[in-house]
């Protein structure tokens, strides 16, 4: 990497090149497995950085973060505008992830993404426009901190992990994922996909609500149906500052509650959960833990 790392020895990791709109929970499974394996077997790594497509970074991470037992940072980055095109922040974005995760203060922050120059919470992260530089955010929490000119590491928060706080998904013997599709709510949204998606063999069902955390009237009878089923249904907001507690009216029709995690991520939380077990009680605890 020449100028970009001088203090930095890299030791090149191969595991697949692919779009980011192709990546499939089974390249997670694998990806994540390739970590946890380098990390236990060789201590002399401080950090990883993964170069990773715009359109499912944040996905990445997060699973990531949830699944691969080190203290070791792992810090995924991208470009908004690739290396072959005028002003590209390629370079610019690898640089600094190359340093949060050389960093010493960066270990025990678990999956980070560095992009634009800033640090983000894998958890928290949102990719919000398209093409910008600054694409990247994460409200309400904002960034972690940022990496200056000279790739210097500023921290503002931490988030500290410590070994009794680790991912407790372990992945190593999962083929696959179960099934969990994501229901978008919207004025006068029917009944039609939810079916479809039980009929698909969907274990769970993230319901991308209205503002307020509830699903359009269309929807409400084929979410509690899908319950009743023993589909394993959470209620999210599409709203990006939402908020879904736990409700008596939630309750009521067998559906859980999703806190403030975004859809996606709550898929993914859901995935692995219901890897794991299939009571509802235990699956609202680690979405609420989460």
């Amino acid at each position: 990497m020449g100028e970009l790392a001088p203090h930095v020895d890299l030791v090149p990791i191969p595991f697949r090149m692919l779009g980011s709109t192709a990546i499939e929970p089974t390249d997670w499974l694998e990806l994540a497995r390739l970590i946890a394996r380098h990390a236990r077997t060789d201590p002399t790594l401080d950090g990883f950085v993964i170069t990773h497509g715009t359109a499912t970074l944040e996905e990445t991470a997060w699973f990531l973060d949830l699944t691969v037992p080190t203290q070791a940072p792992i810090v995924v980055t991208g470009a908004q505008r690739p290396a072959n095109t005028d002003g590209s922040d390629a370079a610019a974005n690898l640089r600094a992830a190359l340093a949060v995760a050389a960093a010493p203060a960066s270990r025990g922050t678990g999956s980070l993404v560095v992009m634009n120059g800033q640090i983000f919470a894998a958890r928290d992260v949102s990719k919000a426009s398209s093409f910008e530089l600054a694409a990247f955010e994460a409200p309400p929490f904002g960034p972690l901190g940022w990496v200056d000119a000279d790739a210097q590491v500023i921290w503002r928060r931490r988030l500290s992990r410590e070994r009794g706080d680790l991912p407790a998904f372990g992945v190593d013997a999962l083929a696959t994922l179960p099934r969990v599709d994501i229901i978008l709510s919207y004025a006068g949204v029917d009944r039609v996909i939810i079916d479809a998606c039980v009929a698909a063999g969907a274990r769970g069902i993230v319901c991308a609500g209205l503002a307020p955390g509830r699903p359009a009237k269309g929807q409400a009878r084929a979410l509690a149906d899908a319950a009743r089923q023993g589909v394993i249904v959470v209620q999210a907001t599409r709203s990006p500052r939402g908020y879904v507690p736990p409700q008596r009216f939630l309750e009521v029709d067998g559906i859980l509650a999703g806190s403030d995690l975004a859809p996606p991520k709550l898929r993914i939380l859901l995935m692995l959960a219901l890897a794991n077990t299939s009571e509802r009680s235990e699956v609202q605890r680690l979405l609420l833990a989460a």
